[in-house]
């Protein structure tokens, strides 16, 4: 992935920094925080790019597709095995317990061994065919893996995210608290002193068990935050680092659009689909022309010294038999009751089918691309207008204070205002996080959320074609692979998730 720094305003609103507030960053800024995060990255946490290499080693969605893979590259070799030569030997003992009395020449027991050959000259080009929408299902295959792995990333980051903001969201909802128990504390001391009624004690303890409800609710939300991320990412979350910029976010959606139908792994996936079930039309169709087959045979027989003429024993008759023949054989088929017309119009069905599956598939990925990029693009004006509601609510507060303590505001004119200030506080990092996850998703839909893409430093990148080309032409019977054995991590052993915060907080 090319990491580049935008070229307009609005582009830069894209980046991301969880840090600050502020939603804009310098493009030199960008450069250092990437540099810092993606190549050296802090010991003591973990980044984002820890997280997806984490899910792309052990994720069982990922590693289960990877071998569903491999089970549709074996369509080839199936395919082509049935173009290509094939034997067989038989061997048989028989014992003749009970003989008929009129049959003066039957053996009382013998031994045989045949040997058959048959080699496909010609089969209509059903085997051509097949072999042809074989290759086209692989490709179908590894687009749809690579579908798969965008798909996995994109929950990765949502959920990276998700922590990162409940865990600000605990924090803010902390700092609330503390600031509640103390306007109570000096409430109190006021109504002792009679400043203050009791009405604006009770007040003051009504907006404090709100606080310690919202408390509740959001460390609850950490959790299942938290759970959501050990069950991707197959670790705890610990001190999540704020993630890199997103790069190369298109400038408008119709050049969203564009990228995405060219490069997007769904659609591909349904494109190479479509071409095998075309392939399989012409499977079908072969099954009413002639085919051509090269046989050769031979059999031996050993009558093992129980072929005699009479019941008086062995007259010379000869106890062995060896036959063998070699020759052309054709196959026109004349009438199969119909079976080759229902099987081409089944297929012809299915190609119809696969058609509209394809366009199904575009209308959703313009859909979800468009969807994104305004998800995106929206986002990015609501951190600004929340960035302003928190400046002022912040001013706010300030004011209602002052304007307090000499008499002119009420304690509920305080805790609405502390209220107001959570809201919009919350309001910013859940924008924060709805931008990222929404400009990911933008790129996963443009076909650019892929590991070949995000450049991740976890070993080799898993390379689907290796398992192809090592299957594709292996005519041996005897070549099975290893016992399967689990690749994903189990998460059973990680503990469960507590709703702590660690690090630094929002402020």
């Amino acid at each position: 992935m090319q990491w580049s720094c935008p070229d307009s305003p609005d582009h830069a609103h894209s980046y991301f920094e969880f840090g600050g507030f502020s939603p804009v960053i310098h493009c030199s800024v960008r450069a250092l925080l990437l540099a810092t995060v993606l190549v050296s990255g802090p010991a003591s946490a973990d980044t984002l790019r820890e997280a997806l290499a984490k899910a792309y080693r052990s994720n069982p969605t990922l590693t289960g597709a990877r071998a569903g893979q491999r089970a549709t590259d074996e369509g080839v070799p199936i395919a082509r095995a049935r173009g290509l030569p094939s034997a067989n030997a038989t061997a048989a003992y028989t014992e003749d317990f009970v003989r008929s009395a009129l049959n003066f020449t039957s053996p009382a027991r013998s031994a045989s061994a045949t040997v058959n050959l048959s080699v496909p000259i010609y089969s209509g080009g059903a085997v051509h065919n097949a072999v042809k929408a074989a290759d086209a299902r692989v490709s179908a295959g590894q687009a749809s893996l690579r579908d798969t792995e965008a798909t996995l990333f994109s929950n990765v980051v949502a959920s990276y995210m998700d922590v990162i903001r409940d865990q600000a969201i605990v924090s803010l909802n902390m700092q609330n608290l503390q600031v509640l128990n103390v306007n109570l504390e000096a409430t109190q001391d006021r109504f002792q002193v009679g400043d203050l009624t009791r009405t604006d004690v009770a007040q003051s303890q009504a907006r404090l068990s709100e606080a310690r409800s919202q408390l509740e609710s959001a460390q609850a939300q950490l959790i299942t935050s938290r759970e959501t991320y050990v069950r991707l990412v197959g670790d705890s979350a610990t001190n999540l680092e704020p993630p890199p910029p997103l790069p190369n976010l298109p400038i408008s959606p119709d050049t969203a659009v564009t990228v995405a139908l060219d490069n997007n792994p769904g659609l591909l996936a349904a494109q190479r689909r479509r071409e095998a079930a075309r392939f399989d039309t012409n499977v079908a169709r072969a099954s009413r022309a002639p085919t051509i087959a090269a046989i050769a045979g031979g059999n031996y027989s050993n009558f093992l010294g129980s072929l005699v003429a009479d019941g008086f024993g062995s007259t010379g008759i000869p106890q062995t038999s060896t036959t063998a023949q070699a020759g052309v054989q054709l196959t026109i088929p004349l009438y199969q009751g119909g079976l080759p017309t229902a099987q081409v119009r089944r297929a012809q069905a299915l190609e119809s089918q696969s058609i509209e599956q394809t366009i199904e598939v575009e209308r959703n990925i313009v859909a979800q691309t468009r969807a994104a990029y305004a998800s995106w693009r929206a986002s990015n004006e609501l951190i600004i207008s929340s960035q302003s509601a928190v400046d002022a609510n912040t001013l706010s507060l300030e004011g209602v204070r002052a304007e307090n303590s000499v008499g002119n505001r009420t304690i509920l004119d305080i805790l609405n205002a502390e209220q107001e200030l959570l809201n919009s506080q919350v309001n910013l990092v859940s924008a924060r996080r709805n931008s990222y996850v929404a400009g990911f998703s933008l790129l996963a839909a443009m076909g650019q959320a892929e590991a070949r893409n995000l450049g991740l430093e976890s070993g080799a990148l898993f390379d689907p074609t290796v398992n192809y080309n090592r299957v594709r032409n292996d005519i041996w019977d005897f070549h099975d692979d290893p016992h399967p054995s689990p690749v994903a991590s189990r998460t059973v052993d990680t503990p469960a998730q507590t709703p702590s915060v660690i690090g630094p907080t929002q402020k």
